[in-house]
């Protein structure tokens, strides 16, 4: 399992390039960069984080889809993975749907946007030409000029059964929300087989799956967690998110690829006293403690 540190939108992007340095030099796996509405792009925040780094993998969890026309987006997913090959992941959902709403563009069917995206989307990036007439997407003999070879792995989020289902069907893995109990994570987890066994999936026991936790440490860092919570949904004491050392991070990320998890992210609270150190503590405090 992969280890790495998500960026969330409540920091501003020009710290991103100090954070980014910080994951590569502490022997992180992994970054992730959002595109939460209406803060940072997540496109112009990965590329950047590849830029300023020479090693570890940057992935966008992730676009919301009604905010983008699938041409661009392949366009801007195939030039970053030929810039930085092999180190860029893909990421896509359907969107919060009342920011979508803000934004003018709520899907009347967003599970159909989504499938009609990531179709396009993925056909785009493996070079072939395109041709689509669906409820959300027109396409007419669509070809990328600059294919990557390999695409980038296209991850699909959602939390909710029919979208993870959906994404476990037509995406290259899942990503997860990041206020779950570990029984939900368990259950998402063993969904997402279920479903790739469904779709056909010749990958079916061997899925991607990223999940995130909200992570807090030192001595007040109960209370922290505590604060931060609700900002994403969770509730104080269901037991969502880690407060503690370095041995505490370290089971829950072993529980997490018990469950199936491929890729364990840690989000900092919003008032994280030093994110770097707080990124050093975790690649080279928890990492060596994973089983």
């Amino acid at each position: 399992m992969r280890i790495g540190i998500h960026i969330p939108p409540t920091i501003p992007p020009e710290r991103l390039r100090s954070l980014a340095t910080a994951a590569e030099r502490s022997g992180l796996d992994e970054l992730w960069v959002w595109e939460d509405s209406f803060k940072q792009s997540g496109v112009a925040s990965a590329t950047a984080a590849l830029a300023w780094t020479d090693r570890i993998r940057v992935g966008i969890s992730l676009l919301p889809a009604p905010l983008r026309n699938p041409v661009l987006t392949a366009m801007e997913f195939a030039t970053v993975e030929r810039m930085f090959p092999g180190r860029f992941v893909a990421g896509i959902g359907h969107g919060v749907q009342e920011w979508m709403g803000q934004a003018g563009v709520r899907a009347a069917s967003p599970l159909t946007l989504l499938r009609e995206q990531v179709t396009a989307i993925r056909d785009l990036l493996a070079g072939e030409e395109v041709t689509a007439s669906g409820r959300y997407v027109n396409l007419d003999r669509v070809r990328l000029d600059w294919p990557p070879s390999p695409p980038p792995p296209l991850m699909v989020g959602g939390s909710g059964p029919r979208s993870v289902a959906l994404a476990a069907e037509i995406g290259d893995g899942n990503l997860l929300t990041n206020a779950l109990t570990d029984d939900e994570v368990r259950a998402l987890a063993g969904a997402v087989i279920v479903a790739r066994k469904q779709a056909g999936r010749t990958d079916a026991d061997r899925p991607e799956v990223a999940a995130a936790q909200i992570v807090a440490t030192g001595a007040d860092a109960q209370q922290r967690l505590d604060r931060e919570l609700p900002l994403w949904g969770g509730r104080p004491g269901a037991g969502i998110g880690v407060a503690g050392d370095a041995a505490a991070v370290a089971a829950a990320a072993d529980r997490y690829a018990s469950y199936g998890i491929t890729s364990y992210g840690v989000q900092p609270t919003a008032d994280e006293p030093d994110l770097e150190g707080f990124i050093a503590f975790l690649g080279r405090q928890v990492k060596p403690l994973l089983s």
